[in-house]
């Protein structure tokens, strides 16, 4: 091959060599042309389940049921702060919601439907700036629901939460209203709640008929008396004349209609911090649970006595104080009587000056071996020894009623002011545990729960 060919071929492979580089540059895309890889989607996290209360009240019931028992009614609604459900959603705002019911008005117990209302004090009627609807007082110029107010309702469903006392008045307004459905031919329908104490304590004087009044209106019920706001519906429902209580005829009675809505997942031994509820407060003076064990405790002892509950403006009903007495002279002669089950121990709190001071805190040593009113019953024999006057031999009549009312017992009334402090304590304390047993075995056959 002659050298002019050799180059040509050479020639020839350089340009078949330049070319085919150019053509494999062209057909591979360039990095900054490459496509970005898809991004990792992570998975949507999933919230954590959502924890409730072991306890289903009476209104979460209703609403797991479709609100079946409210179908197709006008419905009034006696309530106070307290009633919600288990989420802490008011039931007036569970009750719109029913999209088979129709919700036309409110009614409120003492404290009003805010709950803010002091002890004892008066009220009228109102409009609710939220939902549009009349509230009727039932705690002012009427006890019980009107004719007139309860006209063109189907039923009243009650949600109201009681503490386990006689003289609380809310179940004292549930039986009134009671009294006026029945006797207009309108339903009740109790959404029921815990009984803070429990259901086992039964404890303290019986309420003797006489002393029926706006703050007992069940006779022969103890002071403490072991049942649910549904469970006293139906003792006064269907409880023997003895017991019952309603201010209606037997035949009025009889065809009443009451519908109870029992809770799930409550029992007897429950006490309040066993639900896992979170307490909204049912009255000024009754903020916490603790304050609920404390108005059993003392509350009846600081009747006309001159003892004083609270630490300054703290611990409402679980402090206590008597004029004169420093906090050792207090516990030095109460830990004398060797009351059972709690503890009398200092404790500092804020006057209402703001300034810090000292008193007496009663603590529950042992919930099992607690009685929970035998302190006041001691309480007031002391008041006896303590004063130069026998405070109640020297009662107004006014003074001696609201004393009976309260107490329930006309018989201890009578022999504080014959013997002051000479009374014998342990004599009625027996009789009243006796007559509590026999009450919580006429009232058994009404429970709703084991």
């Amino acid at each position: 091959m002659s050298r002019r060919s050799l180059v040509k071929i050479s020639l020839g492979a350089v340009i078949a060599s330049a070319f085919a580089l150019v053509l494999g540059c062209a057909s591979k895309p360039t990095k900054a042309a490459e496509k970005p890889p898809a991004p990792t989607v992570a998975p949507a996290p999933v919230p954590p389940p959502e924890k409730l209360p072991r306890v289903m009240l009476g209104i979460d019931v209703l609403e797991a049921e479709k609100f079946a028992a409210i179908a197709g009614k006008k419905i009034g609604l006696l309530t106070h702060p307290p009633g919600v459900n288990r989420r802490g959603e008011s039931t007036v705002d569970v009750l719109r919601r029913a999209p088979n019911a129709k919700l036309v008005a409110l009614f409120a117990p003492e404290h009003g439907y805010n709950g803010d209302i002091k002890a004892g004090t008066n009220f009228g009627d109102a409009l609710d700036q939220r939902t549009g609807l009349p509230i009727y007082s039932l705690y002012g110029k009427n006890i019980k629901p009107t004719k007139a107010q309860l006209k063109g309702l189907d039923a009243l469903v009650i949600d109201l939460q009681d503490i386990g006392v006689r003289s609380y008045t809310f179940n004292v307004v549930m039986r009134y209203a009671m009294d006026a459905c029945f006797e207009t031919g309108v339903e009740v329908i109790v959404l029921d709640r815990p009984n803070p104490l429990g259901g086992l304590k039964v404890d303290g004087p019986p309420l003797d008929p006489e002393n029926m009044s706006g703050v007992g209106a069940f006779p022969r019920m103890p002071y403490v008396h072991g049942l649910t706001i549904g469970e006293i519906a139906r003792v006064a429902k269907a409880g023997s004349r003895a017991i019952s209580g309603m201010a209606v005829t037997e035949k009025v009675r009889e065809k009443g209609l009451l519908t109870v809505i029992p809770m799930r997942g409550w029992t007897r031994a429950m006490r309040w911090p066993d639900t896992e509820l979170k307490w909204v407060p049912t009255s000024p003076n009754i903020p916490t649970f603790e304050s609920v064990i404390g108005y059993a405790m003392v509350g009846l002892g600081t009747q006309n006595s001159g003892w004083t509950w609270g630490i300054g403006r703290d611990f409402p009903f679980r402090g206590i104080g008597f004029a004169k007495k420093t906090p050792d002279e207090i516990i030095k002669a109460m830990d004398a009587y060797k009351i059972p089950g709690i503890r009398l121990v200092k404790k500092p709190g804020l006057g209402s000056d703001g300034k810090l001071l000292t008193g007496v805190y009663v603590e529950i040593s042992d919930w099992d071996a607690w009685h929970p009113t035998e302190l006041s019953f001691y309480m007031h024999k002391q008041a006896a020894l303590w004063q130069r006057l026998n405070p109640f031999s020297v009662m107004t009549t006014s003074e001696q009623r609201t004393f009976k009312i309260h107490v329930g017992s006309t018989a201890w009334q009578s022999a504080l002011a014959r013997e002051g402090g000479r009374v014998n304590v342990p004599s009625f304390l027996a009789n009243w545990a006796t007559r509590a047993e026999i009450y919580r075995e006429q009232t058994k056959k009404f429970w709703l729960y084991p």
